[in-house]
């Protein structure tokens, strides 16, 4: 990054001052290159220098790939409403409760073609620099927690509703950034502006998400109450499993009410949808 030599620990830049024979001079260039390093320093990140493209981040790429291989395979019979051979056997139906798979792959349908290009663009565009700093698994759980935090959700709240695609785990990383910021603050260059890249982002995608709603004349009532469920898994997880640069004590304290309102909302998602029996019969 910029003024390398201004962050360097084997060169004294108070060494420039002696070589001049007046005091005031040298106090004054002392001043002046102390409050430039300072600058540096505040601006120049050091979580930005802990991307590595060793091992590759290619997880969420991966993913990306399988979702477009299936729309299109859906897309070659005809349907590329979620309505296909394909979508069938993988979207959140609500009258197959028990087909327990569907509150995760529902992620690998998508409705239309918009609708695909944007979750793939944001969980790209998001995806792959998580994973260059804080490794695969950790995004994969990230991820696979907004999705599942999505169906859960949508479930309860609205359980005649059908759903699909992958917005659930899109917020999920939109969160994680959040969280990465939050846990990394001093580390990170640019903090201010990188959140409101995210809240733009979101503003794209609940955008898409309304028009899919009420604009786009699809044939299943798909609904999008994963996004905010998607937000608040990624958010928790994000501050459980992600990496933290430098510990400090409320951090700590931070990660363990992540951790314990994740597993409560969790756990109290899953017994509901399992005995609540008499809600999903009205």
């Amino acid at each position: 990054m910029w003024f390398r030599t201004c962050k360097s620990d084997g060169y004294d830049y108070k060494d420039i001052g002696k070589q001049s024979e007046s005091w005031s001079v040298r106090n004054c260039l002392n001043s002046t290159l102390e409050c430039v390093r300072n600058i540096v320093r505040y601006f120049d990140g050091t979580y930005e220098e802990e991307y590595s493209c060793w091992p590759p981040a290619v997880c969420m790429i991966l993913i990306s790939l399988a979702e477009i291989v299936l729309f299109c395979y859906d897309a070659a019979q005809g349907k590329t409403d979620a309505t296909g051979p394909i979508a069938q056997i993988f979207i959140y139906n609500p009258h197959k409760r028990e087909e327990a798979w569907r509150f995760l792959t529902y992620m690998l349908v998508h409705v239309g073609v918009v609708h695909l290009l944007v979750n793939l663009l944001v969980q790209l565009f998001l995806g792959v620099p998580l994973e260059m700093v804080h490794r695969w698994w950790r995004v994969v759980l990230v991820y696979l927690a907004g999705v599942a935090a999505g169906s859960l959700a949508t479930s309860l709240t609205d359980p005649k509703v059908y759903l699909a695609g992958a917005s659930g785990g899109v917020y999920a990383l939109i969160a994680a950034h959040i969280a990465t910021i939050i846990m990394n603050w001093a580390e990170m260059e640019f903090a201010v502006v990188q959140l409101l890249v995210f809240v733009l982002l979101a503003a794209v995608d609940v955008g898409t998400a309304v028009y899919d709603r009420y604009w786009g004349r699809l044939q299943q009532n798909i609904g999008y109450v994963a996004h905010l469920a998607g937000a608040v898994a990624g958010l928790l997880v994000g501050i459980g499993v992600l990496r933290n640069l430098e510990k400090r004590k409320w951090e700590k304290r931070l990660w363990w009410a992540a951790v314990v309102i994740y597993f409560s909302l969790m756990i109290a998602g899953v017994l509901a949808n399992i005995f609540w029996y008499s809600h999903f019969q009205q």
